[in-house]
């Protein structure tokens, strides 16, 4: 048998993919000075601010002991020593240099306090940034990060819901991830919800794949912040013991074991923190809840019509878990897009900027619209698009110009009320598939 040598094989990059390499560095190097501008410009970045000082705290400030100097004292037997302030990564300290990014201000009691609430895993994967002096350099190379998890976003969105779209609609898509309002907001505040929709449309893919193991991972990784995709991982849980995919499991408790050993090893003080600064934020945002902007819409009301509503949202949710389980994988991913759409109003601390894990329930919904009216597609999926994409900036700028705190409540619950409303219209006409007006005109013609 001949063997044939690599070396000779070997091939240099061709001049016009060595262009197309140069024009991506080029547009990269371009979007990052351009992130860079805007962060020196605009305020914000508050999320990110809240983990990469605490991981630049843990880094440099417990190193570097002038960073914590209060006072100089002279004692009586020897040379002035320093006094230093012990600031740790979990402490008041951090929280108070966010909410001074955040608010411009001390937090009230009222306000969220910002309080690192990451397990020290998590803190660890924003060391490399932590390296950066400059916060809005490091803001820059964050938000370029996370605008391709955007992008990425859109795409396993897409696949997910195994549709067949035109090259337009697919641009206007990857344009909507990017430039929507609550991908806008999630930009400016750098929220961890853009890497966490992507590792749950990650998890999808893999279970979809079956590579349990793969999925297990990405499980161990975004198993926190549930505010943001808490009912999410709950279902996947239902899902891996109701088809008794125990390698996902294999695979979650392998990977969570080398996290843990890696930030024990690493800074073995922070368990005790983490739990003192879960249930402190916990305790701080219930303020922030459904019922809580319920009860302020309606003071008077003597039932507690918030807490009912999520109760009856639960009981719902958790029968379409039960009944999705075993279902076809596309009715799996709409129990996903379910979840994620309700878990604002389950009680959780509600933050628009968490909205952007409602990309997967809008690319479905608008998946539909184009298989549902074949005739009048084009209009119907551009209208649906304009609908999503310009209400948000009309109530936001409606904000600006004249605060309401009305308006800013139903921006903050209009869009998950909008999703689940859609998936069930999704579920219905899937069930029923009624002839509409639409339909019967298209036939007569």
């Amino acid at each position: 048998m001949a063997f044939k040598d690599i070396r000779k094989s070997r091939k240099w990059l061709s001049a016009e993919e060595i262009r197309l390499l140069a024009l991506l560095l080029f547009i990269f190097a371009a979007i990052l000075v351009a992130n860079i501008a805007i962060a020196r410009t605009l305020p914000g970045g508050e999320w990110f601010f809240l983990r990469w000082s605490g991981a630049r705290v843990f880094l440099i400030e417990q190193i570097d002991a002038s960073k914590g100097v209060k006072a100089m004292r002279a004692m009586p037997d020897g040379p002035a020593i320093q006094l230093i302030q012990d600031v740790k990564p979990y402490s008041t300290e951090i929280a108070r240099r966010t909410q001074q990014v955040a608010y411009e201000r001390l937090a009230f009691a009222d306000e969220y306090a910002f309080v690192l609430n990451d397990p020290f895993y998590i803190v660890l994967l924003y060391i490399p940034l932590a390296f950066f002096r400059d916060f809005a350099l490091a803001r820059g190379i964050w938000m370029l990060l996370a605008e391709a998890a955007l992008v990425g976003t859109v795409l396993l969105a897409l696949n997910l819901s195994e549709w067949q779209l035109p090259r337009w609609l697919y641009i206007l898509l990857l344009g909507y991830g990017l430039f929507h309002y609550f991908s806008f907001n999630a930009l400016f505040t750098s929220t961890p919800a853009i890497f966490l929709t992507f590792l749950y449309l990650c998890i999808l893919l893999a279970l979809r794949s079956r590579s349990d193991e793969l999925a297990g991972a990405f499980l161990a990784l975004a198993a926190y912040q549930w505010e943001v995709g808490g009912l999410f991982i709950l279902f996947i849980l239902v899902f891996v013991f109701a088809n008794q995919r125990w390698s996902v499991l294999a695979g979650f408790g392998m990977a969570l074991f080398v996290l843990l050993v890696v930030s024990f090893l690493t800074y073995s003080g922070w368990g005790l923190p983490y739990i003192r600064a879960v249930l402190s934020d916990w305790y701080r945002s219930l303020n922030l809840n459904f019922s809580h902007l319920i009860l302020r819409w309606f003071p008077s009301l003597k039932i507690p019509i918030g807490q009912i509503a999520s109760i009856g949202l639960g009981i719902v949710l958790f029968y379409e878990w039960l009944d999705s389980v075993h279902a076809h994988f596309r009715r799996v991913v709409w129990t996903a897009a379910l979840s994620l759409a309700v878990t604002p109003l389950m009680g959780m601390a509600i933050f628009p900027s968490n909205y952007v894990v409602l990309i997967l329930p809008f690319i479905l919904i608008l998946a539909l619209f184009w298989e549902r009216w074949k005739r009048y597609r084009d209009f119907f999926s551009i209208l649906f698009f304009l609908l999503v994409l310009l209400v948000p900036y009309a109530l936001y700028i409606r904000t600006v110009l004249v605060y309401d705190p009305l308006i800013t409540d139903v921006l903050a619950v209009l869009p998950p009320v909008a999703a689940i409303a859609g998936l069930y219209w999704m579920r219905w006409w899937v069930l029923h598939a009624p002839l509409t007006w639409s339909d019967q005109l298209g036939v007569r013609r």
